[in-house]
């Protein structure tokens, strides 16, 4: 498989009416409703009411002032479930889990969202069509993977998380410099 020029590819799929990736649908209220409703029980709702303390007897909690998903997950999860809303007879496929939480996964599922499936430790993108919208999770996806999404005339979402893009970009530059860090862990 040929180099991509990773830079110029990025920026000619910015410039794409198939990419969206800062921008939302204009749903941005309706599916905030409806994540507080499926992520935020009452319980939690009662305990920020009351400045993230509740005391029940001799049991106190105290909620963390930063309890629930990051703004990274948060964005992803919202951005996913509006392009379910702003492509409701599309078939949409993601690349990954969105997140690690086996429940935001399960409600896209039940959604309608299709995974790709592995095959042998390799995403299968081939039941993923020409103008199916493919969602990018928080953590992000190889350029050969938006590259092959991109040829197959998918619309892409992009939910990456942009903390994570700068890891992702941070990688992409030292590659070129021929700078690579190796990891071993011992257990």
């Amino acid at each position: 498989m040929p180099a991509i020029d990773t830079k110029a590819f990025k920026r000619s799929l910015n410039h794409s009416d198939n990419y969206y990736r800062n921008q939302g649908f204009g749903q941005k209220d309706d599916v905030a409703g409806q994540m507080r409703s499926e992520y935020e029980s009452s319980l939690i709702q009662t305990i920020r009411a009351n400045q993230n303390l509740l005391i029940e007897g001799d049991v106190t909690i105290h909620l963390a002032e930063s309890f629930g998903f990051c703004w990274g997950v948060e964005r992803a999860v919202a951005m996913a479930y509006e392009a379910r809303q702003h492509f409701p007879n599309q078939s949409i496929w993601i690349t990954n889990e969105i997140i690690h939480n086996p429940e935001v996964n399960q409600q896209l599922k039940a959604m309608q969202v299709q995974f790709v499936e592995l095959v042998e430790g390799e995403k299968d993108f081939s039941a993923v069509g020409q103008g199916d919208v493919v969602i990018l999770p928080a953590f992000g996806a190889s350029v050969q993977e938006m590259k092959l999404l991109h040829d197959k005339g998918c619309t892409i979402v992009d939910t990456t998380c942009p903390w994570v893009s700068k890891v992702w970009n941070t990688v992409e530059k030292h590659k070129k410099k021929g700078i690579f860090l190796h990891y071993s862990r011992q257990i």
